[in-house]
């Protein structure tokens, strides 16, 4: 889903605009939650459907973090609604109906998950460019939330982050791209430019870690094609139970804030 649909902004302004109801409470709401330019104009319930709406145009699909932000109180908090039509937990089930319409979830902590996990957006590689780590956690968090319903799918998820990751890495940084592009290879690539592949300059120990990340990531990738969702599974494999996908979602993301973190640091001493 590229844009937030008017309905859910409709339903979701409506209501906090109920909720909050001034418009000095309202802003300062959608500015710590990262909205940008001056606030619409109108009553409150316009202003934040139009502001919502504006951020769509502007973000793409990452208004859905944007929006998880500016529910989180509403969402997570208790209290009642000034609303006196409905009670809080009634307004609360008609967010939660809305985003179901449209195959998305509010999640604790002001997470929306949605469809289209098993591929990164164009959203995320922006994050990895920028290296906002905050934002690339929460799309590990969309795959730790589909472990229990769908363990293949956040397989795939999670191995589509890392390979992500490495396409973006090679492209900013000018590499060439393997002639094979799966994961196992372009982590070669990202790996020794960055100085994280296993080398006889660094201590034992520290190669020992290294040469785990590497069958880490083989271990990924040979999970994604024998059991995750974006390949057929063979009449033999094994059931992957949720333990297996969380184990792999875990996994890239040590992996992948590893990588980030010494693309900060790459000019400093190991």
């Amino acid at each position: 889903m590229n844009k937030l649909p008017r309905p859910i902004a409709t339903v979701v302004g409506t209501i906090l605009g109920s909720y909050y109801y001034h418009h000095r409470t309202i802003e300062s709401l959608f500015y710590e939650c990262g909205a940008s330019g001056d606030p619409p104009e109108g009553n409150c319930e316009n202003k934040i459907t139009q502001w919502l709406l504006r951020e769509s145009e502007e973000r793409g699909p990452a208004v859905f973090l944007l929006l998880g932000k500016v529910l989180e109180e509403f969402m997570d908090a208790d209290g009642t609604t000034r609303n006196l039509g409905r009670s809080k937990k009634e307004e609360q089930e008609r967010v939660c109906n809305i985003l179901g319409r449209y195959g998305l979830e509010y999640g604790l902590g002001g997470r929306i998950y949605g469809a289209g996990l098993s591929a990164p957006s164009k959203a995320l590689d922006e994050m990895l460019a920028q290296r906002q780590v905050p934002e690339v956690e929460a799309e590990f968090d969309r795959a730790i939330h589909q472990v229990g319903s769908d363990p293949p799918a956040a397989v795939t998820a999670a191995c589509a982050i890392l390979e992500a990751l490495c396409k973006v890495y090679i492209a900013e940084e000018g590499l060439e791209l393997p002639k094979d592009q799966t994961v196992k290879p372009l982590w070669k690539v990202v790996s020794r430019h960055l100085g994280i592949a296993p080398t006889p300059q660094f201590e034992q120990d520290i190669n020992k870690i290294l040469s785990g990340l590497v069958s880490t990531v083989d271990g990924i990738a040979c999970l994604r094609t024998h059991e995750g969702s974006a390949h057929g599974r063979s009449k033999r494999a094994y059931l992957i139970g949720a333990r297996h996908a969380r184990l792999a979602v875990h996994a890239a993301h040590t992996l992948t804030l590893f990588a980030l973190e010494t693309w900060d640091a790459r000019n400093q001493p190991l």
